[in-house]
């Protein structure tokens, strides 16, 4: 995995489970992946090591990957997207009106 694909990756889980870390662990990761904050940075800010950032990520990195193996919750949002996609442009009534209610539940 590329770091822009693992990048993305470990967002979108964090989109889907980051609100069962803990309230320290949601900012760490929000600081690193979206105020691009360095680990030295990051180590100021909070008075810890870098090595300590350091070791929580890649913790806050095993917590997600453990979660979407539990749930699965980001395969299944995957292979939703995909059906929608693949069906999106139908011209079947019945499958547009499939569409409109999958909608709905977003």
């Amino acid at each position: 995995m590329d770091i822009l694909a693992k990048k993305e990756y470990y967002i979108n889980l964090f989109d889907f489970y980051g609100d069962l870390l803990t309230e320290k662990q949601r900012q760490y990761f929000k600081d690193y992946y979206f105020e691009d904050a360095s680990l030295a940075e990051i180590a100021t800010v909070y008075g810890v090591s870098r090595n300590a950032i350091f070791d929580q990520l890649q913790k806050i990195y095993r917590i997600l990957e453990e979660y979407e193996s539990k749930l699965g919750l980001y395969k299944k949002f995957q292979q939703y997207t995909a059906i929608y996609e693949e069906y999106k442009n139908s011209s079947n009534p019945e499958v547009i009106a499939i569409i409109k209610k999958m909608k709905s539940i977003e």
